[in-house]
């Protein structure tokens, strides 16, 4: 787990987001209003929105952020936490301390800090699947 997340109010702007994102060398930040997550964006969703959509720098990040978000608890173990990220096909984790914020666990932060590389390339491709399950289909000949 990364206990330093980055966050940032709904109304911050695209090009804010994106400053924090190379400042802080991280690829997403957790949208919090009040103190409580609800959003998370990634740097392909900024990417995403600027390049493909057209829409500008100073466009407000939680027109573009992931919502609802989906989050953990502290306490919860690997393998509840993998499940929790296959589940809901996501690749990033914010992990809850009752009310607050507490870190945030990604696919990336299992394979290097598990040092379980199976169970890291397992979640990798059960995310992947679950989130592109056309392509795989379609990759077996169905």
């Amino acid at each position: 787990m990364t206990e330093s997340v980055v966050t940032a109010p709904p109304d911050a702007t695209l090009a804010e987001v994106a400053g924090l994102m190379r400042d802080r060398n991280v690829g997403s930040v957790v949208i919090c209003e009040g103190g409580r997550p609800v959003a998370l964006i990634t740097d392909r969703d900024v990417a995403l929105a600027v390049g493909a959509d057209g829409v500008g720098t100073s466009d407000r990040v939680g027109h573009h952020a992931t919502h609802p978000i989906v989050t953990g608890e502290l306490g919860m173990d690997l393998e509840e936490a993998a499940a929790l990220m296959v589940q809901h096909r996501i690749r990033r984790l914010p992990l809850m301390d009752g009310e607050s914020l507490a870190g945030i666990v990604t696919l990336d932060d299992l394979a290097v800090r598990s040092g379980d590389l199976h169970l890291a390339q397992q979640m990798t491709a059960e995310v992947a699947k679950a989130a592109l399950p056309e392509f795989f289909f379609h990759q077996r000949g169905g």
